[in-house]
Order: C-alpha cells, then structure tokens, then sequence
C-alpha cells in the first residue's frame, strides 16, 4: 500500500485484507474534464486527517494513472478533513478565497459532520468547478465493464456479483428494488451471462394482463378454448423455449394465474387452456417488483420465486454514482445527433444532493429535460425541472451538520411514499396530475405513487385522454401551428401525453 503524506492512496487496491474499517472515499460527481467523472480516492482506514487541495489526494480509476484534481481554481492551501474515534468529520477551511460547498450551503468556517452525514454521502463543492461525494467504502473499486449497470459505488459492485452468481444458477431469481433502479437491466445482465444467452429473453409486464385473458397470455390456448379463440394461441412460456421469461410487476399478477404459475415453477409443466394434455417447460422465470409481497399474495408461489433474491439500491443509497449517471445521459444525448448543451455546475450539484424517488429513471428524465432546455437557453432551475410533489422536507441547515465540538442530532426518519391502488385513482386525479407534470407518463405516475405501466393503463381507461397515433392529421396541424415546437403545451392541448406526443409529430413530419 503505497501513501502520501495525508495517508491517502495513492495506488488503488481490490480488497481490504486484514482491515475490517471502512475507509474515507472521495469520488469526483463533477469535473471540467468530464472524462474525470467518477474517479475515486480512498483514505487508509486508519487515519485520522486527509488534505484536500489541487494535488492532493489522487484521483484515478482501477489500471488508470492517479492524479490530483489539477483544477486552478481549486487552491493550493489544503481543505483539512479531520476524521476522529466516533467516525464525524471535521472540515478546517484554509486561509484562501475559494469557495467551498457543503451540501448545497456555502462554508465560511468550520464545521463537523456526523457519521450518519458521511454515510448518506456528502457533495463538496471546491471553486465553483469541482464536486465531490465524501462516503464511507468498505471496498476498493473493481473494472466495471457493463454498458449499462454503471456505478463505481459498493453497492454497484456487490449488485455486479450477485448477478455473476444469479446467472451461474437454474433457480428463478426474483428482483426487488424501488421503481426506476433498473430491474429490467438486471434481468437482462442475468440472462446474457447465463448459458441460455443465445436463447430467447421474453419480457412481460404483468400489470398489462387482464383477468379474463391473463391464463391464454401465459400459457397459450387451443383452437375454441374460449370465446373468440380462433384459432391456437402460443403463450410466453412456449415463447421463451429454454431460454428466460421475465415477469416484471410480479405483484400485479392477476389471482388467477397465480396458482398456474406455482404449478409450472414447481413441476415445469403447464397446460394450455382447452388441452388435452400437459406441456413441459425449459424457461427460467426472472421476476421482479417494487412491492411488499408479504400481504396478499400467493405466500407458496413467491417462496418459489425466492430461490434466489437480488435487492436492487436506491440512487440514494449510492450517491457517488450519480454523477457518472448524468454524464453518461449527456453522452447518449450528444451521441443521438443533438446540439451540445452545457449544464451549469450549480444544477449538478443540486441533481446529485436530490434522493430521487424514482431513482435512475427519474434522473434519466430531468437530466434530458434540462438539455432540452439548455440547447436554446439557460438551463432550467432545479425546482423548475423537479416538480415539487416530489421534492422531500428540506432542513433548515446542512443534515449533519454539526458546530464544530457539537453533538450530532438523532437520524431524520424517511417517509416512504404509500404505493397508490389504481381503484383509488379517479379520472379526475389521473388528469391532474398529467397537467401538474406536463404530461410526462413518468413524472405523473411518481406524483401518484403508481409504476409507469399502472399508469398507462390508468391513461388507457381514461375517456378523455387519446393516444397521439389516434389524433386527425388534421387537429395535429392545427395545435402545432397554434404552439409551434411546444410539445408540451400541444399534449395539453390535445390531452395526450407528451413523450409519444413527440415521437408521432417527428414521424407525420410536423416536428424537427
């Protein structure tokens, strides 16, 4: 183990042999060189004081070449982290006129954070320029080669072995996570390092099946099974062959079909309606949901599904990557065609101290929004691009934030947002809130506690709402020749949502 002076790494190890102490991480959220973006530098667990300034401590990534943060308008005088036995940490500003943030407040003195602070992740802001997430690791980074699961956090790498051992394995998996923390991705990454990945993957939204037609969806039907069954009728397992069926919105699953899919998880066969016989099945089942399955639901059929359980992390439970995420949707961004935008380092700062309630794809959205935006203009505001039905209770001061020999105060206990049943939703309330979120699909459905399918079968059963596919050609032409490129204001218009809104006008040729 190679140190400097502060006892900070200066080469970067893969595991912490003989130290069961966590270390002080520092992982860079932003930087005027985006390709620095979620570079790491770790503290010894040992020690007690870490200086921060332009050459110290070295950032790098596994295999990279380490380096100070080399920015000029970062001083050279060192921001002080003292480090003591309860785990606060104290921050000593220098005698220099950089500006310091923390947590989105601006630091004239000294000040002690807690702990609990330090493990929710803190955002320090040097010159203006910089962001760092100061957190605790109890591992060093490992290469991440996923396109797609990207992270440099513990979580990301613990997430990253599950799946090695979930792919290596027959047993169904059952993922469970928030909404937007990327189930999907995960089922995905399961199948493609499994030995089925040159078999089919099938993907089925459970919350999409009807009561009536939910059994024929799953398992097929023969010729005059049912009324209108014209003819045979091939369900998802014979779909997916020997390959992986993924059952997403697994707590959706209509009551009748739950004791269909117990049988085939327990014997691997199934029988289509109207057969005369059963048919075996080779398909491993991936579920997933963003339920509490532990009230009514079919106890036996989710003890099958957990033959093996991945919990997917919350965004705010891994702040550190939040930064590569939205460098990584700014490169999709520019790779898709679009002009570059630039999005000010206040609005960064602000999106990496946000915890996200619908997690990756929530960002995902208010990050393209602001590009959007920024293209023509300024970028938005935070509070403009994240509606305020979703912004938590914000104190009054930095949380954790201590007067220097303080005391630190009792952890602020989250509320959990109830998740809403459709029944309890009327049109009146689904209309709302597409105009509260500007018909975003996405925005609405986080605004009342439903997943995204829910709320498109919400928009479907809505008498007032239309597909945009299903507008005249002729009203089209109309709203955009009253709104011209606001897409927005012509789903309000229109009343219907505005990402498939968007998507029609560029195919019929009224949108750039």
């Amino acid at each position: 183990m190679d140190q400097d002076a502060e006892h900070t790494l200066t080469s970067l190890l893969s595991s912490l042999t003989g130290s069961a102490q966590r270390m002080l991480t520092f992982t860079v959220l932003w930087h005027p060189e985006l390709a620095r973006v979620g570079e790491q530098a770790f503290a010894s667990p040992g020690s007690r004081q870490i200086a921060l300034n332009r050459f110290a401590p070295l950032f790098g990534r596994p295999g990279g070449t380490p380096l100070g943060l080399g920015d000029r308008r970062i001083a050279r005088d060192p921001v002080m982290l003292l480090r003591d036995a309860a785990d606060q940490v104290t921050i000593v500003t220098p005698q220099s006129r950089m500006s310091i943030g923390v947590d989105g407040e601006t630091l004239a003195g000294g000040a002690t954070l807690s702990m609990a602070a330090v493990e929710r992740g803190v955002v320090l802001a040097l010159g203006g320029c910089v962001l760092l997430c100061m957190h605790w690791s109890d591992q060093l980074p490992r290469l991440n080669s996923s396109k797609t699961l990207l992270g440099v956090s513990g979580a990301v790498l613990r997430l990253h072995e599950s799946i090695r051992q979930a792919a290596g394995t027959l047993l169904p998996v059952l993922l469970l996570g928030e909404t937007g923390t990327g189930k999907e991705l995960v089922a995905q990454a399961i199948h493609a390092g499994s030995p089925r990945r040159d078999r089919p993957l099938v993907a089925v939204n459970m919350a999409t099946l009807s009561e009536t037609l939910a059994a024929a969806d799953m398992f097929g039907a023969v010729k005059g099974a049912y009324t209108g069954a014209d003819s045979a009728r091939r369900g998802w397992f014979a779909e997916a062959g020997d390959g992986s069926l993924f059952l997403d919105e697994i707590g959706d699953t209509p009551g009748t079909v739950q004791p269909m899919l117990l049988r085939v998880l327990e014997t691997g066969t199934y029988r289509p309606l109207g057969a005369a016989a059963d048919v075996r099945s080779g398909a491993r089942v991936i579920a997933a949901t963003d339920q509490d399955l532990g009230h009514g639901y079919n106890q036996a059929l989710l003890r099958r599904l957990e033959g093996f359980v991945i919990h997917l992390p919350p965004l705010r439970a891994r702040r550190e990557d939040i930064g590569l995420l939205i460098r990584h949707f700014i490169m999709q961004w520019e790779n898709a065609g679009n002009a570059p935008a630039e999005l000010p380092t206040t609005l960064i700062d602000a999106l990496c101290r946000y915890d996200w309630p619908g997690n990756v794809r929530q960002l995902a959205m208010v990050v393209r929004r602001a590009l959007i935006a920024a293209v023509d203009g300024p970028a938005p505001a935070f509070e403009v691009l994240v509606p305020e039905v979703e912004q938590p209770p914000q104190p009054s001061n930095v949380a954790g934030r201590l007067p220097v020999g303080g005391v630190a105060p009792d952890d602020a206990v989250r509320k959990v947002t109830r998740r809403a049943k459709l029944s309890e939703l009327d049109h009146d309330a689904v209309l709302a809130a597409l105009e509260d979120n500007g018909w975003q699909v996405g925005a609405a459905a986080l605004a009342l506690g439903v997943s995204r399918p829910s709320m498109y079968k919400l928009i479907d059963d809505h008498p007032d709402i239309r597909p945009a596919v299903a507008i005249p050609l002729a009203e089209l032409q109309s709203a955009v020749g009253a709104c011209g490129d606001d897409v927005v204001l012509c789903a309000q218009m229109l009343k219907t949502p505005s990402e498939a809104l968007r998507r029609h006008l560029r195919g019929v040729g009224l949108l750039a």
